[in-house]
C-alpha cells in the first residue's frame, strides 16, 4: 500500500541532470542542515532542499510529494590538539588559524508527503526511476558547495616574468657573506640586492620610519632594472628567499635565483637567515597587533547565545560579509523590514520559483538565522575539549552561503572567494536592496542610511554654483598631521633610533601610533579646498574654485568611512596604522548645508557664446603628471583624466588598465573628440530612469557610452555628481529626494567594522556592536562580551541618530 503511493507520484520524480542545481546541504528558506534535528529534505523535482519546519510549505506551494531526507549524526571523536600558534596567513587550512572540523556519519530515507510515509534508501525494492534520482543527487557536487572553497590564504607568489630573460650587468661585484650596508646612506637593516647591477639599497620606508629610505625603488626609477632579493632572507632553502619585482609590483618567484646569486659570488648554501620575508613580516604584525587587538585574543571572551547572537561561519574568505551583516541586522530599519515586518513564510509566498535566486527570500532568512535564536547554540556541547575556553566560544552559527551566492550576482568581484573590501560589499548591498525595494520607499530599509549633501563652489567672481547628491557613507580623510601626541611621536622615534643603533628591535608593545581625533576627521569634510579646472560661466574661462561641503539631511543612521587605505608614491597600497579617538556620542549640526544666502549671486546659466568651451573638458595635469611618473605615456594619461571627468588618480588609472587594448588609444585627443559625441537617445535613457542630464551624460563619457556601465558608473562612482568638473550653475544640481529622514545632529556609536591586515583585500574583518547595554563581538561563528572593543582601530563606524 504504502509503495503503490510512491509510484503513484513517480511522474513528479526526475532523474538530475549535470546542469541541474542540486542543493542537499542547506535548506533554501532557513539554516536547517542535514546536522539539524529534523534533517534535511531534497525535492526529487526541483532538487531544492527544506528544514523539516518548511518542507510542508513546499508541498503547499508546488504539490511535489517525494523527497530525499538526509540526516547526519557527529562523530565522537577526540579534541585534544592544542591550538597551535599560526605559521600561514589563512583560515581554514593547517597552519591557518583555527582548523578544527567534526566528522559525521550520513543516513538516508525516501519520504512522502503530507504523511511523511518513509522508505529506507538504499534498497531493491524502491523503483528504479527513484533510485536512479538519488544516487544522482549524492554523487552529484552540491549547488552551496560549488559556491565555496574550504579556506583562504594570501596570494601565492607567481614566477616573475622578468626573470628568465633578466640581464646582469657586470660591474666586478663580489657581494660579501655579511656586513652589508646601504650604498647611499647608513642603513644596514631591510637592504635589497638589486639582481641587475649587484646595487645594496634599503627598502621603503614606513609610517613610523622604520623600513628604510626608499633607496631601492628610487633606484628603480632611475635604472628600470626589476628585480630585487632581500639580503637577509637568503639560506640554503631558495624558496623562502623574498625576491620583488617592481614593474609587477609583488612578491615573486625567480626560478634562476641560485644562478643570479651566483654572478655576484654569492654561496647562498652557506648564509643564514637574519630577516623576515615581507610576508612573514605582515603575519607577524597581523598576529601581535591587529589579530590580538582586533579580536580581543588573550580575553577571556565570555561567550553569548540566543537572539540576535548568532555566528556566521567562514566561507573561506566570507569575513568582510559576515562583519558587515552582523551590525546591519542590528539597525531598526532592517530587523524590522525583514524580520519583524515579514516572516519566513510570507517571503517564500511571494518568492518565485527557486527561492534561492531572490534576495528578498535570501534577506529574510539571513535575518531570521541572526535574529531567532535558533542556530545560536554551542558548537561543543558534552565533548572534552583540550581548550574549553576556545571551544565553549565557538558556536554552530550559520553559513550564508545562499545569501552570498544571490547578492554578488550583479557583482563579479563577490562572486569570488577573494577577500573583499568591507565597505564596497556595503554600498553594493545598500544598492541592491534599493532596487529590489523600489516602488515602495516607505518599506526600503537602505532609505535610514541615506542623506543628502550639498557641494558649495565658488570661482574668483564671487558668484557661486551648488551641486547636490545623495549618498550612504560619509567617507573622511584621516590627517596625520593633526595627531595629539606629536610628543609621544617623536620621543618614539628618537628610542627606536637608539635601539637600532645599538642592534635592538622595539617590541610591538613599544610602538607609539599617532592618534587623530574623529572630530578633525569631521572636520576636513567640510573645510574649504581648491578645485581646479573650473569652468565659470561669469569668467567664460576655466579656473579654480573653492568648494566646500556640508549635509542637507541627517540620517537614521550615520556610516563613517575611514581612509586608511592610501596609495604612496609609485602607486603603492600603504594601510595607515592610526587610531581613531571616537566619542560614544557625537553631534555633526555644524556640518549642516545652509544654501544659498543672502546677497550669493549664483554663476549665470546662459554660457552659449562659450558652450563648445565649456563642454570641452580639459585634462587635469596633476592627474596627468601623477600617472605619468608611475610610467604611462602622457597622451594615455590625458584621455584617462579626460574620460575620468578628473575625478582622480585612481579612477584614471583604472581606466587606462582598462582600455589599454582600444583601437584608438594612441588616436590624438582633438581627431577622437570628434566621435566622442554622447548618443542623446542613450542620454534620454538614462533620465528616463530618473538620473540628472548632467550626470547622465557625464557617466555616458566615462563609461565609453554604454548604458549598463554608466549606470553602475553613477551608483558606484563616489564623484558621479561631484564638482571635479563641474561647469554647472544652480540649475544642474540633482534634484533629492524630499522624503528622506532627516532629524537632529546628535548621535551615539552602536557598531564598528575593523579589519586587520595591509590591505582590504587580504586579512580579516571583525564586528564589534553595542548591544543590550554592552558590547558584543562578531568575530566570524565566535560571539562573545567584548571586554575591549577597538573604537580607534574600525574602519567602519555605525552611529544610531539619539531620537530627542
Amino acid at each position: 500500500m504504502e509503495m503503490e503511493l510512491l509510484r503513484t507520484n513517480l511522474s513528479r520524480v526526475r532523474i538530475p541532470e549535470p546542469t541541474n542545481r542540486i542543493y542537499k546541504q542547506e535548506c533554501c528558506i532557513s539554516f536547517d542542515t542535514p546536522k539539524s534535528e529534523g534533517g534535511l529534505f531534497v525535492d526529487l523535482n526541483t532538487f531544492l532542499a527544506f528544514g523539516k519546519d518548511y518542507v510542508g510549505w513546499n508541498f503547499d506551494k508546488t504539490g511535489n510529494a517525494v523527497y530525499l531526507h538526509i540526516k547526519q549524526t557527529k562523530k565522537p571523536i577526540p579534541e585534544d590538539r592544542p591550538l597551535k600558534k599560526p605559521t600561514l596567513l589563512a583560515i581554514g587550512i593547517d597552519g591557518g588559524f583555527d582548523n578544527q572540523e567534526p566528522e559525521y556519519d550520513e543516513t538516508y530515507s525516501i519520504v512522502i508527503l503530507p504523511d511523511y510515509t518513509s522508505f529506507p534508501f538504499p534498497s531493491v525494492a524502491l523503483p528504479e526511476k527513484v533510485r536512479l534520482a538519488v544516487d544522482a543527487v549524492l554523487i552529484a557536487e552540491g549547488a552551496e558547495r560549488k559556491e565555496q572553497v574550504a579556506s583562504w590564504t594570501a596570494d601565492k607568489k607567481m614566477v616573475s616574468q622578468h626573470a628568465l630573460t633578466l640581464k646582469q650587468i657586470n660591474n666586478d661585484v663580489i657581494i660579501p657573506p655579511l656586513g652589508w650596508k646601504c650604498a647611499k646612506c647608513e642603513k644596514t637593516e631591510n637592504l635589497w640586492l638589486n639582481l641587475t647591477d649587484g646595487m645594496i639599497l634599503c627598502g621603503r620606508k614606513l609610517w613610523d620610519g622604520s623600513g628604510g629610505n626608499n633607496h631601492a625603488i628610487e633606484h628603480y626609477n632611475e635604472t628600470h632594472y626589476p628585480l630585487a632579493v632581500k639580503l637577509g632572507t637568503i639560506t640554503s632553502d631558495l624558496e623562502g628567499a623574498d625576491v620583488f619585482s617592481y614593474p609587477e609590483d609583488d612578491s615573486v618567484t625567480d626560478p634562476l635565483l641560485a644562478d643570479h646569486l651566483a654572478f655576484f659570488g654569492i654561496d647562498f648554501s652557506s648564509l643564514q637567515k637574519t630577516e623576515m620575508t615581507t610576508a612573514e613580516k605582515e603575519l607577524d604584525q597581523n598576529t601581535n597587533f591587529d589579530w590580538n587587538r582586533i579580536q580581543e585574543s588573550g580575553k577571556e571572551v565570555e561567550p553569548i547565545f540566543g537572539p540576535g547572537y548568532t555566528g556566521l561561519t567562514n566561507l573561506g574568505n566570507s569575513c568582510y560579509l559576515a562583519a558587515t551583516m552582523q551590525v546591519i541586522f542590528s539597525t531598526h530599519s532592517f530587523c524590522s523590514r525583514y524580520y519583524e515586518n515579514q516572516s519566513l513564510k510570507s517571503a517564500f509566498d511571494i518568492a518565485p520559483a527557486d527561492p534561492t535566486v531572490d534576495l528578498n527570500m535570501q534577506l529574510t532568512k539571513l535575518a531570521n538565522g541572526l535574529l531567532s535564536g535558533k542556530y545560536s547554540v554551542p558548537a561543543v556541547q558534552n565533548d572534552a575539549a583540550a581548550n574549553a575556553v576556545e571551544s565553549c566560544i565557538k558556536q554552530e552559527g550559520i553559513r550564508p552561503r545562499m545569501f552570498k551566492s544571490v547578492i554578488a550576482a550583479s557583482h563579479p568581484e563577490f562572486s569570488t572567494m577573494r577577500q573583499q573590501d568591507a565597505l564596497e560589499f556595503f554600498l553594493h548591498l545598500i544598492d541592491q536592496v534599493e532596487r529590489i525595494n523600489t516602488g515602495n520607499p516607505e518599506s526600503d530599509p537602505a532609505r535610514s542610511l541615506k542623506f543628502g549633501i550639498e557641494e558649495r563652489l565658488q570661482c574668483p567672481s564671487g558668484k557661486v554654483a551648488y551641486n547636490k547628491r545623495n549618498d550612504y557613507i560619509l567617507s573622511l580623510n584621516i590627517p596625520l598631521e593633526k595627531a595629539t601626541n606629536k610628543t609621544e611621536l617623536e620621543e618614539f622615534h628618537k628610542l627606536k633610533e637608539q635601539k637600532e643603533a645599538e642592534g635592538n628591535k622595539m617590541s610591538s608593545d613599544e610602538i607609539v601610533r599617532p592618534r587623530v581625533p574623529l572630530s578633525v576627521c569631521l572636520d576636513s569634510f567640510y573645510h574649504a579646498e581648491e578645485v581646479q579646472g573650473f569652468y565659470s560661466t561669469a569668467l567664460k574661462a576655466r579656473t579654480t574654485a573653492i568648494k566646500t561641503a556640508g549635509l542637507t539631511s541627517f540620517p537614521d543612521y550615520l556610516v563613517l568611512h575611514m581612509r586608511k587605505f592610501v596609495m604612496e608614491a609609485g602607486w603603492v597600497p600603504k594601510k595607515l596604522d592610526v587610531y581613531i579617538d571616537v566619542d560614544d556620542v557625537i553631534d555633526i549640526s555644524h556640518l549642516r548645508s545652509k544654501g544659498l544666502q543672502p546677497g550669493e549671486e549664483l554663476l549665470p546659466e546662459d554660457a552659449s557664446e562659450s558652450e563648445e568651451e565649456s563642454t570641452k573638458l580639459m585634462a587635469n595635469e596633476d592627474i596627468v603628471s601623477q600617472l605619468a611618473v608611475m610610467g604611462f605615456y602622457h597622451l594615455h594619461c590625458q584621455k584617462a583624466a579626460i574620460n575620468t571627468s578628473n575625478a582622480g588618480v585612481e579612477e584614471a588609472m583604472n581606466w587606462i588598465l582598462s582600455h589599454m587594448d582600444d583601437p584608438d588609444i594612441d588616436a590624438p585627443i582633438q581627431e577622437e573628440s570628434k566621435n566622442n559625441e554622447v548618443d542623446p537617445s542613450k542620454v534620454a535613457t538614462l533620465v528616463s530612469f530618473g538620473f540628472n542630464e548632467d550626470v547622465a551624460r557625464k557617466a555616458l563619457k566615462a563609461s565609453g557610452g554604454e548604458i549598463e556601465k554608466a549606470t553602475d558608473w553613477i551608483f558606484n562612482s563616489t564623484t558621479a555628481s561631484g564638482p571635479s568638473d563641474m561647469d554647472a550653475t544652480s540649475s544642474s544640481a540633482p534634484t533629492l529626494d524630499a522624503t528622506l529622514p532627516d532629524g537632529g545632529g546628535k548621535y551615539r556609536l552602536i557598531g564598528l567594522v575593523s579589519h586587520m591586515g595591509t590591505s582590504t583585500l587580504c586579512g580579516h574583518y571583525v564586528a564589534h556592536v553595542y548591544k543590550e547595554g554592552r558590547w558584543v563581538i562578531f568575530n566570524d561563528d565566535k560571539v562573545g562580551v567584548s571586554k575591549d572593543p577597538p573604537k580607534d582601530m574600525a574602519y567602519l563606524y555605525f552611529y544610531e541618530r539619539i531620537q530627542e
